[in-house]
This record gives C-alpha cells, sequence and structure tokens, in this order.
C-alpha cells in the first residue's frame, strides 16, 4: 500500500555548542522538510520528573534517501509540526522495494 505523504514535517538535528561556565547549551538545526505520513499508536501515561507525563508513540513514514543524506532521519533528530515535536527513536526500510523509510517516534507532552 502506498503512504499518503500529507503531512510537511521539518527535520531537525541537535547541535550542542559550550556554553562557557563547562556544561553546554542545546540547539536545532533545520535539515530541510519532509512530506510525510503520520500515524498514531496508543497513548500511555509514564513518570517523569516532577509530574506523570502522557506519551504517544507515533510511526511516520516519509521517502527514502540514501545512507548519509542530509534528508535522511536518524535516531536522535526530531520532527517538527509547527508547535509539535516528534523524538526519532528509530528508523527502518518501510519493504523491500527501500522507496519508504518509516520513523518509530515519540511525542511527549506534560
Amino acid at each position: 500500500m502506498i503512504p499518503r505523504l500529507n503531512r510537511a514535517l521539518v527535520l531537525e538535528h541537535r547541535v550542542e555548542a559550550p556554553d562557557g561556565a563547562g556544561g553546554y547549551s542545546a540547539s536545532w538545526e533545520i535539515l530541510g522538510s519532509l512530506w510525510a505520513e503520520i500515524t498514531p499508536g496508543r497513548g500511555r501515561a509514564k513518570a517523569g520528573v516532577t509530574t506523570a507525563v502522557s506519551a504517544v508513540p507515533y510511526q511516520i513514514t516519509v521517502r527514502a534517501a540514501p545512507v548519509g543524506a542530509r534528508s535522511r532521519p536518524v535516531a536522535g533528530q526530531r520532527f517538527r509540526d509547527g508547535e509539535r515535536f516528534y523524538r526519532i527513536d528509530a528508523v527502518a526500510e518501510r519493504d523491500a522495494s527501500r522507496r519508504y523509510l518509516v520513523c518509530s517516534a515519540e511525542e511527549v507532552t506534560a
């Protein structure tokens, strides 16, 4: 079945820089925009640092890109959809044709 790539998501990569006090500051660099199909899984509650948070897993399908290309998502990056963020946990080819990638991701909100 051909996925419906009907959502434009921004792919971002975490960049860390020294903060001058022995630590670091983190920011997100935009790598590009990808059309995607987002399929939600079942949500669950889990313990946060000070309160419970809800966690919802998602399967995000995008067109494939060569290994090493800036446009190919990898674990540790994130997708942004306006004010929503999806942390990418794993990436795999969708099937033997290798035309699409499936990203296991999670949106976490307090």
